[in-house]
């Protein structure tokens, strides 16, 4: 998995975003830009790795927007065609996240 947060972490200009249909739907219900989602794969942090996704592993991204809204993202990447797909993305909410939205609360 080291190698799939240091692709989020580094220069994404080699890979392809694909936004799966999920995406898109919740995308334009919840009023966000695809320029939102490219900035938090750029500035996001990283906060949980599903290696065990199928068909590919993922991760989840927080960050916030340049207007300060935080946005979670969850993106699988494709090494083999250097693609990151989106699966979806939302705002968090405090009911389930810490004030940071970083950790879920149990």
């Amino acid at each position: 998995m080291t190698d799939l947060i240091e692709i989020i972490n580094s220069n994404l200009i080699e890979y392809e975003i694909e936004y799966r249909t999920h995406a898109i739907r919740r995308m334009f219900q919840r009023n966000i830009s695809n320029d939102e989602v490219k900035s938090i794969l750029t500035n996001g942090q990283v906060i949980e790795q599903y290696d065990d996704d199928f068909p590919l592993p993922s991760l989840l991204l927080n960050g916030q927007t340049s207007i300060g809204r935080p946005l979670h993202v969850v993106v699988a990447i494709n090494l083999a065609e250097k693609k990151l797909i989106i699966i979806t993305t939302y705002e968090p909410d405090l009911s389930g996240w810490t004030t940071d939205f970083s950790r879920r609360l149990r």
